[in-house]
């Protein structure tokens, strides 16, 4: 009798050394300032690559799972680790995968673990060569979150753009609808490497060529917090603000974004998984594989 093989996505499992990408789990939420569950979202993203996705790509017409060698890797348990002992901890393993010439792809977890990735890439590309496109409710350009917590510290979640700039990285922020003053006069001053595009309060939604132009550098890196979505797209988030990103938007976006720049690293991060509803794991795992498929396009038959 022959057993079939059930496809799946994660089609090398654990066995990073023959995969072309790596999804790294980065299970952490300790800065979390709202609704907790970020450190669940991870595992709910992974499950809907593995079992619930469909594997047949429309826009390429084919199974990119089929050309693409794809593993994941769990940090395991960092959450009892204080910020700077974590990011140091996803630092360092993504720097052995980026040594290994793979592209990782960071799930978190709250936003602060995307400076764990960048300070990895750090070594390799120069910062001032690269531009983090930033989909997000929020501008994360905080000092540190003293404002709000009786623990302050500046690798909280609310600072992660405002560190991954002082490395040198241009940003693009989209969706931005809700910051503090602080986190204004700082985008403000620094408008030659910082591009925000408002969303609402009159603010005319910026086009996707607009969005584009503002890429001025070789390489890409994007990073997708899912509050930069308009909620009713992706309720599962701690900290949700209405007026989003609408879904065919985004994704035309990011297609566009991932298929024509030389994108160098990626992640989803702030996915706070809910009972009644996994429309917002589902909608990172289809942005998920969509970016790696545009990524990878050259090896898709």
């Amino acid at each position: 009798m022959i057993l079939s093989m059930i496809d799946t996505i994660i089609n090398q499992k654990k066995n990073t050394k023959n995969a072309d990408v790596v999804i790294l789990s980065a299970c952490y939420e300790k800065t979390a300032s709202s609704r907790k569950g970020t450190a669940s979202g991870p595992k709910a993203i992974l499950k809907m690559l593995d079992s619930k996705l469909e594997l047949f790509d429309r826009k390429y017409q084919n199974k990119p799972s089929d050309f693409i060698k794809i593993a994941e890797k769990d940090l395991g348990n960092i959450s009892s680790l204080t910020p700077k002992k974590a990011l140091e901890k996803i630092s360092n393993e993504s720097a052995k995968l980026l040594d290994q010439n793979k592209f990782v792809f960071l799930l978190g977890g709250e936003h602060s673990v995307s400076l764990g990735l960048l300070t990895a890439l750090s070594k390799k590309y120069d910062p001032k060569d690269v531009t983090v496109l930033q989909i997000d409710a929020h501008c994360d350009l905080r000092n540190d979150d003293s404002d709000y917590s009786d623990d302050p510290t500046n690798l909280a979640h609310s600072c992660v753009l405002r560190r991954t700039h002082e490395l040198g990285y241009n940003l693009v922020q989209v969706g931005i609808r809700t910051y503090a003053k602080m986190e204004y006069d700082y985008f403000t001053k620094n408008k030659k490497t910082i591009t925000t595009f408002e969303f609402g309060n009159g603010n005319k939604i910026p086009t996707i060529s607009e969005i584009l132009k503002s890429i001025k550098t070789k390489y890409v890196y994007i990073t997708i917090d899912v509050d930069g979505f308009d909620p009713s797209f992706m309720p599962g988030t701690g900290t949700p603000v209405q007026g989003g990103l609408e879904w065919w938007y985004g994704v035309e976006l990011l297609d566009k974004v991932s298929s024509t720049k030389e994108l160098i690293g990626a992640d989803i991060v702030e996915v706070s998984p809910q009972k009644e509803t996994v429309l917002t794991e589902y909608g990172s795992a289809q942005l998920l594989y969509s970016i790696i498929a545009n990524k990878f396009k050259n090896k898709l038959k």
